[in-house]
């Protein structure tokens, strides 16, 4: 595993170095406050009721956030690939119950950190605020743009968007999680990818 550990450790670390400066005993230190976990298509990062443990790092593969309601009906969340941070913010910083499930959708190999890991961090490496800060910036306004495109596109416009931003994300996530993400069904969503062009549908 140690042979394994270091190279996506290495992938964590320059992700991080694109946001700030960290010397090369800070980079040890990181280190050794992660963790690897390895997922199988359809494990559960993380179950709806249960307290979510860790930040996770993708460095491969592609998982889905999704909430399951009273009625039984699956509601995509968010979707996180390679380079990308996953989690139940709440869930982890208050240390109450999930209220999501976070599922592998491809086999998956994840860079951990715990809370506790993660206050140290905090401490030891003070920099480390200022990174975690700008995620939340940029995670903050992707949720704000999501929210907009909601209320000001049509379901055929937010698609097209999606799918502009995201090549990959058909090949990735079946159809109907992307329809549940975007709040359209099935149907609608398949009649999309039909037409010609967006302004042929409205939702």
């Amino acid at each position: 595993m140690q042979d394994v550990k270091e190279p996506l450790y290495q992938q964590l670390i320059t992700h991080v170095l694109k946001k700030i400066e960290l010397t090369e005993k800070e980079q040890e230190h990181l280190s050794s406050l992660l963790t690897v976990r390895k997922l199988l298509p359809r494990q559960y990062l993380v179950q709806q009721g249960d307290v979510c443990n860790y930040e996770s790092f993708v460095c491969k593969g592609f998982l889905r956030s999704f909430y399951v309601d009273d009625n039984g009906e699956d509601h995509t969340l968010h979707f996180a690939m390679e380079d990308w941070w996953i989690t139940d913010s709440t869930s982890f910083i208050l240390r109450v119950p999930a209220t999501r499930n976070i599922i592998a959708i491809e086999s998956s190999l994840l860079v951990q950190i715990s809370k506790s890991n993660l206050d140290q961090l905090y401490n030891d490496i003070p920099s480390f605020e200022r990174f975690w800060r700008i995620l939340n910036q940029n995670a903050c306004m992707a949720q704000d743009q999501r929210i907009l495109n909601s209320i000001s596109m049509t379901g055929a416009e937010r698609y097209h968007a999606l799918i502009e931003k995201y090549p990959t994300l058909e090949q990735r996530m079946p159809q109907k999680y992307i329809a549940s993400y975007l709040g359209i069904t099935p149907v609608f969503l398949s009649q999309i990818r039909k037409s010609k062009s967006a302004g042929k549908l409205k939702k």
